[in-house]
């Protein structure tokens, strides 16, 4: 009967005494790097290179779609009145810019897709660094991306992305 009341006693104070907190607290983060890289200056920078990129390559394409057009134009007009051979080398010579036109297209793309992820990779590399810097000092065990990783709720205090930002702002470029 002690040893049932002993331990009837020793369970109930059990109840009152702290537990010992045996793992710490995960400390957990956000970044936005759809924001970062669109609000950044290193980001705003990289945008505004690619579509200087992209005004270049409408220019040109432009101009080599004014001649198709008049050589179009052209064939269209004096049709009539040219000879079958002469017509059929003009029809030749447009249908031949035509397909020129459309390589010269199909290759901008190309190159312009790879611009794109040539300067997006550029920032990105440093946001990582600036981010990887801040978990370490700030002793984060995880910092996700906003978008990617399906955060579907967070405390504004856990966004990184602002400070992330100013740090990229103040970087000078590699």
């Amino acid at each position: 009967m002690k040893k049932n009341i002993f331990m009837s006693l020793l369970f109930t104070v059990s109840f009152f005494l702290p537990l010992p907190v045996s793992a710490e607290e995960t400390k957990l983060a956000y970044v936005d790097l759809q924001v970062a890289l669109s609000t950044s200056n290193a980001g705003k920078s990289a945008k505004e290179m690619f579509q200087r990129e992209v005004d270049r390559i409408q220019k040109d394409l432009d101009i080599k779609q004014n001649d198709l057009k008049r050589l179009k134009d052209e064939l269209e007009k004096q049709g009539l009145l040219l000879s079958e051979e002469t017509k059929v080398e003009k029809e030749r010579e447009y249908q031949d810019k035509l397909k020129a036109v459309q390589r010269y297209y199909q290759d901008a793309q190309e190159e312009l897709q790879g611009k794109d992820a040539e300067l997006t990779r550029s920032v990105l590399i440093n946001l990582r660094r600036i981010i990887v810097n801040i978990g370490q000092e700030k002793g984060y065990d995880m910092i996700l991306e906003r978008n990617e990783s399906s955060v579907l709720y967070a405390k504004e205090s856990a966004d990184l992305t602002s400070e992330v930002i100013k740090r990229l702002n103040e970087a000078k470029a590699p």
